[in-house]
């Protein structure tokens, strides 16, 4: 069973959606019961860094997130600023990450010719082969964005995608069982589609 977890911060109909056309069915819960049960875990998130981590600690669902991916080995995917979730921390505000990729979240910097956020489809470069985006690379991968802070991450080994905009930026990560995308696939048509279908397949 795939769980999104639902934190009120995230377009969780949008994704149970898509995945039901790939032919996944999924739940959308914040019963620790029910995420406790998950074969995979799904965790969306728009909005503010601070107030997502807030949500999750009223939640008391941390530590049992921490026991089911990083030591269950879970596969997880974290969906933009569920994959901002991911690092250790952000200058969006002060509170901690998850802290499971070495990675801190940075702001665009200031350009008159940038802007912010950054809204639309752009281009992801798969910089290393991952089965995330198997079976989708005889055209350029395209996906759709919408953020105003970006994942610097220094876990080399774990950037699977890198985009373009004003800085090349890690757009896709994965480390072990975890993986994490900046920008929508649920938003983002036959690539979306794949890229969940995929991900409901490791």
């Amino acid at each position: 069973m795939i769980v999104i977890v639902d934190y009120g911060m995230g377009n969780v109909g949008s994704i149970q959606n898509m995945l039901k056309k790939t032919g996944f069915e999924s739940v959308v819960s914040r019963d620790r019961s029910v995420v406790e049960s998950a074969e995979k875990i799904i965790l969306p998130g728009v909005g503010a860094f601070d107030a997502a981590m807030n949500t999750l600690h009223d939640l008391n669902i941390i530590e049992l997130l921490h026991h089911k991916v990083v030591e269950k080995k879970t596969p997880m995917l974290g969906i933009c600023l569920g994959m901002q979730l991911l690092a250790a921390s952000s200058e969006e505000g002060e509170q901690k990450g998850l802290g499971w990729i070495d990675a801190t979240v940075r702001k665009f910097p200031a350009d008159s010719n940038l802007k912010i956020p950054h809204m639309g489809w752009n281009v992801v470069f798969d910089v290393r082969r991952n089965k995330l985006f198997a079976d989708m690379h005889k055209e350029e991968l395209r996906y759709y964005f919408v953020h105003s802070y970006y994942v610097d991450c220094q876990e080399t080994d774990a950037i699977i995608g890198e985009t373009e905009y004003g800085v090349r930026f890690t757009s896709a990560v994965n480390k072990d069982n975890i993986w994490g995308v900046q920008f929508h696939p649920e938003k983002s048509h036959k690539f979306g589609m794949q890229l969940l279908k995929n991900f409901a397949e490791v």
